[in-house]
């Protein structure tokens, strides 16, 4: 089946725009209610994503199948790219953590040896100097 015969069996619509061809598809129409409005909207944008898509795959179908190809090798090798990319971005960020809160822990391990130091020095040595 050729494009051209895929093509003129696809749409079972008038071309152009919906709305001037269907009076109930008007904003001012009486008869519709604000919500059966909005559901005549939405399936119209539905028919027009619904066309866009069958023309593509017109084209696509019509197209040599290496083109295809080489389109979907670049797509794969970009995508492996930006997937590198974001596993070293997650690595860096997870060891920047890793040296933030070792950094934390050496300071407050730092700072409990100068407490101990401190109490040391005010007691006078090892023991409690009023005991002795």
């Amino acid at each position: 089946m050729s494009s051209e015969d895929f093509n003129a069996r696809r749409s079972t619509t008038p071309s152009g725009d919906p709305r001037t061809n269907n009076p109930l598809l008007g904003p001012s129409n009486p008869l519709v209610s604000e919500l059966e409005q909005e559901v005549l909207d939405e399936y119209s944008r539905l028919l027009e994503n619904v066309n866009k898509l069958s023309d593509t795959l017109a084209d696509l179908a019509g197209s040599p199948a290496s083109l295809t190809l080489d389109g979907l090798r670049l797509l794969e090798r970009k995508t492996a790219t930006v997937y590198t990319l974001l596993k070293a971005s997650v690595y860096s960020i997870v060891l920047q953590q890793q040296i933030i809160t070792e950094g934390e822990a050496a300071a407050g391990q730092q700072q409990n040896i100068e407490g101990a130091s401190v109490m040391t020095s005010m007691t006078g040595g090892e023991g409690d100097t009023m005991t002795q």
